[in-house]
């Protein structure tokens, strides 16, 4: 849902209720191949109370995600930071974590500071208002809409 937060609001509250777009979308089947063939050393999908799920863990403490693209890298460098505030909160100290781009070559090492908590705080409460909405957020059009999965419910 962090993620969901920093691509679209609208996006999130559909999400939260339970209209999933994913399954037939391209983009997402593209990632899910690409999540399949990535870091195949690795052991992936590390579900935590069935709260989130870590694409992979290395041993020296650092959290991975795998994204496809850099184009919206403030949503994945948040949902990161999330799984690191995360961990904190149950005393899981001392992790750090790195975007993959394998497509492209490049990893983002994040860390999560004092203020990056602060403001996560801020948008769970905002999370837990989207969630409670009785119709979705305002539409903002946005470069990436015409790639959602989401794109129907806003625009049709």
């Amino acid at each position: 849902m962090v993620y969901y937060y920093f691509v679209c609001q609208r996006k999130l509250y559909y999400f939260c209720k339970n209209l999933h777009m994913e399954q037939d979308d391209e983009n997402v089947a593209i990632g899910k191949v690409l999540d399949e063939t990535a870091y195949s050393h690795a052991e992936k999908h590390i579900t935590v109370n069935n709260q989130i799920s870590v694409d992979y863990i290395e041993k020296s403490r650092i959290l991975h995600e795998v994204k496809k693209s850099r184009s919206i890298e403030e949503a994945g460098i948040w949902q990161l930071k999330y799984y690191l505030w995360y961990f904190k909160q149950r005393g899981v100290e001392h992790l750090t974590g790195k975007i993959d781009y394998p497509l492209l070559k490049h990893t983002e090492s994040i860390a999560l500071t004092k203020e990056d908590e602060a403001h996560l705080l801020n948008v769970m409460k905002e999370i837990n208002a989207i969630q409670g909405m009785k119709t979705p957020p305002p539409r903002k059009t946005k470069k990436i809409c015409k790639k959602c999965a989401y794109y129907d419910l806003c625009f049709i």
